[in-house]
This record gives C-alpha cells, sequence and structure tokens, in this order.
C-alpha cells in the first residue's frame, strides 16, 4: 500500500508511473557514479542494515560522494527504495513460454520469490509500502499470469489462485527470512536455536500439541523441515487448483447456463 509524498498529503503512485525524465549527466557530479550504482549500493546497504538505519547520507558515504550528488540522480528517498525493491525483483529468473509442465514452473517462481524474501528480508517490508509496479516486477507478474494460464484455470479465477501461491510463498519467506535474521543477531545456527526452543517448551501443556505435530513431520534439520512443510504446502494448492478447475463450472460458464437455460 503506497503511502503518502512527505510534505504533499498527496497519496503515493510510483516513480515508475510518474513520467519523469531519466537524468543527465552534469559536469560537476562524481566520475563513474550513475543511477544503477546508486541503486546497486542502496540494496547493499538494505541487506546489511535494513531499512530503518537506511538514508540518503549513509548511502553517500557508501558511495564516496556528497548526497546532493545522490539527488542528481533520484528525487526522493522514497523513489530510491522503489528502485532497489524492483532491482531486487530483477534477480528472478523468468522461464521462457512452453519450457514445460505449469505446475513445475509455477513451484519454480514461487520457489524463488520464497528464496528472494529470505535473501533480501527489507523487500517484503517494502513490497507492502510501495505500489512495485517496476518492469520487473511486471515482468513476474506477467510471467506468473502466463504460467497458471496455460494450466486451462478461468481467466477469472487466476487473481485468486495466484494469491493463494505467492502470498502463501510471501508469508513463508518473510518468517523464514526473519527467523534467520534473529539467529544471525544471536550468534547461533538455525538448528541450535531450534533445539534451545524446543527444550524450552518441552513439558509444557499448552506446546504439546504443536509440538507432537512438529515431532511426526519429521526432519533432521530446520532446513530439511522447511524443505518438507514448502512442498506439501505447495503440492495442497496445486491439487486445489486443479480440482476447481476440473469440477466447478466458471463465472463465465455459470452466465452462459443462466442465458440458455
Amino acid at each position: 500500500m503506497a503511502g503518502a509524498d512527505r510534505g504533499t498529503g498527496r497519496p503515493r503512485t510510483s516513480v515508475w508511473l510518474e513520467g519523469r525524465p531519466a537524468p543527465k549527466r552534469r559536469s560537476e557530479q562524481p566520475e563513474g557514479l550513475d543511477r544503477d550504482k546508486i541503486v546497486a549500493a542502496t540494496v547493499r546497504l538494505l541487506d546489511s542494515e535494513g531499512p530503518a538505519k537506511f538514508s540518503m547520507r549513509r548511502l553517500a558515504a557508501e558511495l564516496g560522494v556528497t548526497a546532493m550528488s545522490v539527488y542528481w540522480y533520484v528525487d526522493t528517498k522514497d523513489d530510491l527504495l522503489e528502485l532497489a525493491l524492483d532491482a531486487a525483483a530483477g534477480e528472478i529468473a523468468l522461464p521462457g513460454k512452453d519450457e514445460g509442465d505449469w505446475r513445475a514452473q509455477l513451484a519454480q517462481l514461487a520457489l524463488q520469490y520464497r528464496n528472494l524474501l529470505v535473501t533480501h528480508p527489507w523487500v517484503s517490508r517494502l513490497a507492502g509500502e510501495y505500489l512495485n509496479v517496476g518492469p520487473n516486477a511486471m515482468a513476474f507478474s506477467s510471467a506468473a499470469q502466463r504460467v497458471l494460464g496455460s494450466s486451462g484455470l478461468a481467466p477469472e479465477r487466476l487473481p485468486g489462485a495466484l494469491s493463494l501461491v505467492f502470498q502463501f510463498a510471501y508469508g513463508f519467506g518473510t518468517i523464514e527470512g526473519r527467523f534467520n535474521e534473529r539467529c544471525r543477531e544471536a550468534g547461533v545456527s538455525q538448528d541450535a536455536f531450534f533445539r534451545q526452543v524446543m527444550g524450552t517448551v518441552k513439558g509444557r501443556p499448552e506446546f504439546e500439541d504443536s509440538r507432537s505435530i512438529l515431532e511426526a513431520r519429521g526432519g533432521g534439520s530446520v532446513e530439511e523441515m522447511r524443505a518438507r512443510d514448502w512442498e506439501f504446502a505447495l503440492e495442497c494448492a496445486f491439487a486445489g487448483i486443479e480440482a476447481l478447475r476440473d469440477r466447478a463450472p466458471s463465472v463465465r460458464d455459470e452466465g452462459r447456463q443462466s442465458t440458455t437455460g
């Protein structure tokens, strides 16, 4: 959800929708500095320090330039964060046309999206603050729509089915990324932290149901447990999509039946 432009009270739209011309280099600007380099440095800082500590001054120091030099290329910090968000989305490899079964392609896209949220934990937060309609994000969205569309699911059902898969991936990746961050901050491995938590709740009745389910799932490590949960959850999602595709008439079909009945 987009916020408001600072100082104007107007709802923010997007740096991609404002129609501003690309910045041109001036003679007084530092050599070797361009918007791509600024965005790449922004991504590195967000990875290492998070959005809360990010500032234009901190970015300028990272680049070895003045803050004013950065503003020659971007108008606002919000614009820069939006550019970084789309740059991260560009790390997702998109399938070509006719590259195999829709289930395998969609599973790969979902996995890459999950991995993106783990590699760049700030993405999950910024994705909820900005419209996220940059070229890389839109290419990813178009690929997901094309892949699921090849399943034969009715067009009016595609948005809901895509939400099922990618909202799940968003939640899964966001929690995984934050768990990883917490372990890093504590200086312990994920497996050690998990064993510590499980030892702490052992014998407490309010956790017994959850504990028994976790033990039944099995898995020798946190990564293996996650993999089992992830794969089965996607299997459930795809089975549901196929079942509704094959058994229930679409809204369009129901409309035809009502006009011919």
